[in-house]
């Protein structure tokens, strides 16, 4: 796909529903007792392939209109032995949160990703699912995972050695299926989707959270609604922002407080990010927002508020190239392992644009001011380094040249197009 530089951004977006919420909200009105709704589930790939997996396991689901789903949930133990691999495509959402609730039911299956997810770090659950009593198979920690049927779990309490809302909900749905309590401690705050739809209150220690369930808890039938994604809505806001002139409407985006971490980071870049109509959605708080263009200027991020924007690092990236003065990201390590390792891949492709960018192994130094030019960009088969390398291309001098445009419908099937409509 040819790229190039933009005067001006104006109109609305549209954007996709919040994946992470939707992977969440099929997979417990599966485990519901009854018909539960879904307003708004998305058709990007990785809330599909949460989908596929659970028609898979024996749970019917019905479209009953565009974008509103009815899943006939058979009860905490109602998933069946799936006959084939369940295929979790690119998403380790849905297989590091429905390894903890097969583990929990006892039921055999192997599970399979695409080769980017087949190259990400699984032991991070299976070490916590062993200690409660599963037997899952992995090679040297990464999928095909190959679960063992049968095998009762112990409740226990964990503490994550990272910062990863991902292992933590694996933790917390296996541990619904567990003699006794299962408690998560969270040294960092990592987003909160799961204990929220659950219905768990964390328990301050000291800086550490404390999340607890016991097992025999049941789910119940409900209506989910879910919000539109903060995530996609990243990608405008920095454009917004960096674009000589325009203005940039995003209606009903969620705003989950650990989550919008960007915001907060845009607004003392200098951004200018308007947030309207605040209210609540399903219990999640949401807003309309706009962008509109500023001058922005460096700054440092490090710890927790690393650990609430992790997918949006590779657009913020390119928000501090186009900043004046110093920027720089820490305590980022979760990124080496990503779809790909997207510290290498953010300064890869910005260095290719001209700017000076130095990484660590934990992040990276950009020194930012300096004009953008157009270049080859590698999407490196991930969907949030490709929509960042096109967001770049709005403020570089000349023709942008990226390689797999179609990445993007990992989580936004209509980026490219929804971006074009905003050119002036």
């Amino acid at each position: 796909m040819v790229l190039s530089p933009v005067n001006g951004l104006y109109g609305r977006v549209d954007l996709p529903s919040d994946k992470s919420i939707a992977h969440r909200t099929m997979l417990l009105a599966a485990l519901g007792d009854g018909t539960s709704r879904i307003v708004g589930y998305p058709k990007s790939a990785d809330p599909q392939s949460t989908l596929a997996c659970i028609r898979q396991l024996g749970i019917r689901v019905d479209e009953e209109s565009e974008g509103t789903l009815v899943v006939h949930g058979r009860g905490m133990h109602g998933f069946s032995t799936p006959s084939e691999p369940l295929d979790c495509g690119n998403s380790g959402t849905t297989m590091r949160l429905l390894a903890g609730l097969l583990a929990g039911q006892g039921v055999a299956a192997t599970m399979i990703g695409d080769a980017s997810l087949s190259s990400r770090p699984m032991r991070r659950i299976l070490d916590p699912l062993a200690r409660m009593g599963a037997k899952i198979s992995a090679t040297d920690g990464h999928a095909p995972l190959v679960i063992e049927g049968g095998h009762p779990l112990s409740g226990m309490t964990y503490t994550l050695p990272m910062a990863s809302a991902q292992v933590k909900s694996c933790v917390l749905l296996a541990g619904l299926y567990a003699d006794g309590e299962t408690t998560v401690v969270e040294p960092v705050a990592t987003r909160d989707h799961t204990e929220r739809m659950l219905g768990v209150n964390a328990v301050a220690v000291g800086t550490a959270r404390h999340l607890t369930v016991r097992g025999g808890t049941t789910l119940g039938v409900r209506t989910w609604r879910v919000p539109r994604d903060f995530s996609a809505a990243a990608f405008f806001l920095v454009a917004g922002s960096i674009v000589p002139e325009g203005e940039i409407r995003m209606p009903q985006v969620g705003l989950n407080p650990t989550r919008a971490a960007l915001l907060d980071v845009l607004r003392a870049m200098g951004a200018d990010i308007r947030v309207e109509d605040e209210r609540e959605v399903g219990g999640e708080p949401i807003a309309d927002l706009v962008a509109l263009p500023a001058k922005l200027h460096g700054v440092r991020i490090d710890g927790a508020t690393v650990a609430n924007l992790i997918d949006e690092i590779p657009v913020l990236a390119v928000a501090m190239a186009c900043a004046e003065g110093v920027s720089e990201v820490r305590d980022a390590h979760e990124l080496r392992v990503k779809e790909t390792d997207r510290i290498a891949a953010v300064a890869d492709n910005l260095r290719a644009m001209g700017a000076d960018i130095e990484t660590f192994d934990d992040g990276f130094r950009i020194v930012g001011g300096k004009p953008l030019v157009g270049a080859p960009q590698q999407a490196r088969h991930d969907h949030r380094i490709a929509m960042a390398a096109g967001i770049a291309s709005l403020v570089a001098e000349g023709e942008t040249v990226l390689d797999d445009p179609a990445v993007a419908a990992v989580s936004f099937p209509a980026f490219w197009d929804t971006l074009s409509t905003l050119r002036v």
